[in-house]
């Protein structure tokens, strides 16, 4: 899988998800820091990446628009440095493969990882 990391997440998770075997852009690598959450989206569905981020913007959009990718992974915690999520992260990458290729938006916090399909009615 391809991930790109949002901007509002440290960079510092690219070596993390690269260790966990995934193809990983943080954001400041391909685009300008201060692209709307649209372009970024629109720049994953181009490239076949799934956007991973702390934003809860990026689900909106995707049930606003009803659209079935990119998939989205959001972890939703106070601390979102690699050290604290970086496995629950990469657990929740594996184990819910199968739907983000296909098209999901994927939660994660400290307690739980859960999935819904695309496109979110």
């Amino acid at each position: 899988m391809k991930i790109l990391i949002d901007m509002n997440l440290s960079p510092d998770w690219v070596p993390v998800l690269e260790s966990g075997g995934f193809e990983v852009f943080h954001w400041s690598k391909v685009g300008k820091p201060d692209a709307t959450d649209k372009v970024i989206m629109a720049w994953a569905v181009t490239h076949g990446y799934i956007v991973f981020t702390h934003d809860l913007d990026f689900g909106t959009l995707l049930a606003m628009t009803q659209a079935d990718a990119p998939s989205v992974i959001q972890v939703r915690s106070q601390d979102v440095l690699p050290a604290n999520l970086g496995n629950l992260v990469i657990n929740a990458l594996r184990q819910f493969q199968q739907a983000l290729e296909m098209g999901a938006l994927v939660t994660v916090d400290e307690a739980k990882a859960k999935a819904r399909i695309l496109p979110i009615n």
